[in-house]
């Protein structure tokens, strides 16, 4: 079995704060998750001048632009985010909303790119992430099966390697609107490695998504689900979050072969029970 590889979202839960961040990524390392991923965006390439000018409450103002620009790393602070998870051991990567936003990050020699839910229908993006033909996430959120063709013929074309993640996005998302049949469905359709990227409360769909044969999975982290931020609420704490890769590998061990076996300990129960 292919060892299910773990992404902390840090995404914008860090409210601007680096302190924050790195605090984020410790906890990430401590649970033993393989990545930590971030959110790059430029702001007046991302939104419209008139979305940002719309209002919108928060502890940095009242306009859009107040909020988004608040939430933005720049060079500094990703420079100490590269710093700070070369030194703990961690690789971390960033989703771009932008193709500045993608330059910005070529930068930093990053194994994977990511294309998240909202970007899924952005062709010029999809084409500049596709032509850097390093390992890619595709988040399939809001998506039609329509949709996700084009991005996986996209990236087929161009030969880029990725990843298909089944994907609900809604924060946060209610159990019976998972539907994990489709990690099934997307496999057989695309005859790829499939994710899972949930946005969901616990931990109980994801794990089953790992019994289904999810390759990946990325949960939203966070320090406190009470803290500013539309996300915060489809986020799992650090405890959580441990509990979860642990739960992750005690399930990549327990699904086994496939191959019916009889084990050592099974063996002597066998002398016991039937004399042979």
């Amino acid at each position: 079995m292919v060892k299910v590889f773990v992404i902390a979202e840090v995404g914008i839960n860090h409210n601007g704060n680096i302190k924050i961040a790195k605090e984020l990524i410790d906890g990430a390392v401590q649970a033993g998750c393989d990545a930590v991923k971030f959110q790059k965006r430029t702001i007046d390439l991302a939104y419209s001048k008139e979305y940002l000018e719309s209002f919108r409450q928060s502890p940095w103002g009242t306009t859009q632009r107040d909020q988004k620009e608040a939430l933005e790393f720049g060079e500094e602070e990703y420079d100490e985010i590269d710093r700070h998870c070369r030194e703990k051991g961690i690789e971390w990567f960033a989703s771009a909303w932008d193709i500045e936003s993608q330059k910005f990050l070529r930068q930093y020699n990053l194994k994977h790119n990511k294309i998240s839910s909202a970007m899924l229908t952005n062709k010029e993006l999809l084409k500049e992430v596709a032509a850097e033909k390093k390992y890619t996430f595709i988040s399939t959120g809001m998506s039609t099966l329509d949709e996700i063709d084009f991005a996986v013929n996209l990236f087929k074309e161009y030969g880029c390697p990725f990843e298909v993640m089944h994907c609900n996005s809604t924060y946060p998302m209610k159990n019976e609107d998972a539907n994990l049949k489709m990690i099934l469905s997307l496999r057989e359709r695309y005859n790829c490695r499939i994710g899972y990227s949930g946005h969901e409360v616990g931990r109980v769909v994801t794990t089953s998504a790992v019994t289904l044969g999810a390759t990946s999975i990325e949960r939203h982290i966070t320090l406190d689900r009470t803290m500013y931020g539309s996300d915060q609420a489809a986020s799992i704490e650090i405890l959580e979050l441990q509990r979860l890769v642990t739960d992750i590998r005690t399930i990549e061990k327990a699904l086994g072969t496939g191959e019916k076996i009889l084990t050592e300990a099974e063996k002597e129960v066998r002398k016991k029970l039937r004399g042979k």
